[in-house]
């Protein structure tokens, strides 16, 4: 069974952390997602950079670019985590654009994925419509769950869609705006929540955008499976470094 579904089954709150591969520096990389992984968190995205990144909000866009001028390359994240399995067993994701993913070669990009223990792929620029069609067979031959997003203006026949191609949790965009721009959620968005769980899905439901300390993580975790934090860890690491992980990640819990 995939390392996702697994954590998928446990019986408590998950806690996903993203970050910048290559953020603050080249090498972090490695470093970063064991100390998540000590720190108690249940999974990781780890964000491949991109020069044009449309769904990012300002935070993460600068730590894209500054992973980009350190180096940062689909080919470097891939020989920087190839050993990853030695030392860390919760789920990693890698969360990225399509067009590296294309300029690799989709097999190519997925079997290597594979070798080195990725579970699981979120691509917020591929259709699902296209992804049912033309890369399903490819993801699934790899054992690689693709994680599909909603948002607030998702119809519910367009939800149900994707739940009926998903394999593995549903990624619940809180808002229509970009990452990082909120604090707390308003009636509007518990609404939302409210709305998706009452649809009582196949695939369980992580939140993202807009968690960025222990309240909004429990607001969120009221209505979904879980929540992932990435603007406010990224933030957190720009003023801090990354020596103090641990201390970002038991603020949360």
């Amino acid at each position: 069974m995939n390392r996702i579904n697994q954590k998928l089954q446990a019986d408590k709150k998950i806690l996903s952390i993203y970050f910048s591969a290559g953020y603050p520096n080249l090498n972090d990389t490695v470093q970063i997602i064991q100390d998540l992984e000590k720190s108690g968190v249940d999974m990781i995205e780890i964000g491949l950079p991109f020069s044009d990144p449309l769904a990012d909000g300002p935070t993460i866009q600068a730590s894209s670019t500054q992973a980009l001028h350190n180096g940062m390359t689909t080919q470097v994240l891939f020989d920087q985590l190839k050993d990853i399995r030695k030392s860390v067993s919760i789920p990693l994701i890698i969360m990225g654009y399509f067009n590296p993913m294309l300029q690799y070669g989709v097999e190519n990009f997925c079997k290597k994925c594979a070798e080195i223990g990725i579970d699981g792929l979120i691509i917020p620029d591929l259709p699902v419509d296209v992804y049912a069609d033309e890369y399903k067979a490819t993801f699934e031959k790899y054992d690689l769950i693709n994680v599909l997003l909603i948002t607030p203006q998702t119809s519910d026949e367009r939800i149900g869609f994707i739940d009926s191609v998903s394999n593995g949790f549903i990624y619940m965009v809180s808002s229509a705006s970009v990452t990082g721009s909120q604090s707390g959620f308003g009636s509007t968005q518990e609404a939302y929540f409210k709305r998706i769980a009452d649809m009582n899905l196949r695939n369980p439901q992580v939140i993202g955008f807009g968690i960025n300390n222990k309240e909004t993580f429990n607001q969120a975790t009221q209505f979904a499976k879980g929540a992932i934090i990435g603007s406010a860890f990224i933030q957190y690491l720009t003023e801090n470094g990354t020596g103090k992980i641990e201390d970002f990640v038991k603020a949360i819990r």
